[in-house]
């Protein structure tokens, strides 16, 4: 099987237990609303049109859903869905292949679509505008031009990082949706709904417990309430109580904001390193021992969100709040 292009069905059962968790239908979906009534009206036009839907554009920190809109949008269509993901695209030849291998209709989902290169790139311009491939065969005097053409098909792109993408790329979205936080009512309904599947009874004050520590986050969510569950299950009780909510929260060092240990490296390294701040992200990371790209996409845009630093011309700067949440004493 070519690694670059999947179909859901030849998934291993890992990835189909995770499958199972997502959402067919629009109406199945939970929150994001202003997305899910926008895309409502965008799919019912295109399929009154018998058209594809247009390319769209998914963005937002990751595990907000992006890769679940992508399965609905192809449900929701009645048409099949491609995955890749954009390193695993190095070469134009790589591109053609995969979209050369698509029905008329179908959807293409590329998961980090802002780290294509500039060249694959190119080659998806005319693709993604005309439906055609333009590939150059052979090197100097005897390089030809061919020309492939390609049924009509829908591009989803999900990025972390929308800012990364080219313009030229980004322009050729004809729908740009950015996916928010979840609010911890919609958390609370996610995690029933999981519980529901994975057929392991809970009460509210657990849900209510989950929903406040997943960070605004699903997938987060779901995480923390498989290890619950294990909890719940080693203790022999069938059901998830608030008591072994919280202690298996807190063994797993996850507060009630949702910050986990390494939230608490960062902030500690702002707030007692450089004592406050501003500091440089790149300081940080190698104070802490974690990668740049990693604090800035996964932990950096929830600590923001939550009031814990702020982002000033010089770096990083540790907020009022984070020193009354991290008990520390500003000088």
């Amino acid at each position: 099987m070519d690694e670059r292009l999947v179909d859901e069905h030849e998934l291993d059962e890992d990835m189909q237990s995770e499958l199972s968790l997502r959402p067919d239908t629009l109406n199945q979906y939970i929150g994001q609303h202003n997305i899910k009534s926008n895309l409502d009206i965008f799919i019912k036009a295109a399929k009154l049109r018998e058209e594809p839907l247009d390319h769209c554009l998914l963005y937002g920190p990751p595990g907000l859903g992006k890769t679940t809109l992508a399965h609905i949008i192809s449900n929701e269509m009645g048409v099949n869905l491609r995955t890749a993901s954009g390193p695993s695209i190095e070469r134009p030849g790589d591109l053609a292949a995969i979209l050369s291998a698509l029905q008329p209709g179908d959807v293409l989902f590329i998961d980090e679509i802002h780290r294509l290169s500039r060249v694959v790139e190119e080659v998806l311009y005319p693709a993604m505008e005309d439906f055609f491939l333009d590939i150059v065969v052979g090197k100097g005097e005897e390089a030809r031009s061919i020309r492939i053409d390609l049924p009509p098909f829908t591009l989803v792109g999900a990025t972390t990082r929308v800012g990364s993408l080219s313009a030229p790329l980004r322009d050729r979205f004809g729908v740009h949706l950015r996916l928010e936080y979840y609010d911890d009512k919609s958390l609370e309904q996610i995690i029933e709904r999981t519980a529901e599947v994975f057929n392991v009874d809970i009460d509210s004050q657990s849900t209510n417990e989950l929903s406040k520590r997943s960070r605004g986050t699903p997938r987060i969510a779901n995480r923390l309430l498989r290890r619950v569950r294990d909890f719940a299950q080693v203790e022999g009780s069938h059901a998830i109580t608030i008591k072994t909510t919280k202690h298996a929260l807190d063994l797993l060092q996850v507060d009630r904001e949702g910050l986990d240990h390494i939230d608490y490296k960062i902030m500690q390294c702002i707030l007692n390193n450089y004592k406050g701040g501003p500091v440089g992200l790149d300081a940080i990371a190698a104070t802490i021992g974690e990668e740049r790209i990693t604090l800035e996409d996964v932990y950096e845009p929830y600590l923001i969100q939550k009031g814990f630093i702020e982002r000033t011309p010089r770096g990083r700067k540790a907020t009022a709040i984070s020193y009354d949440h991290f008990e520390v004493k500003k000088d």
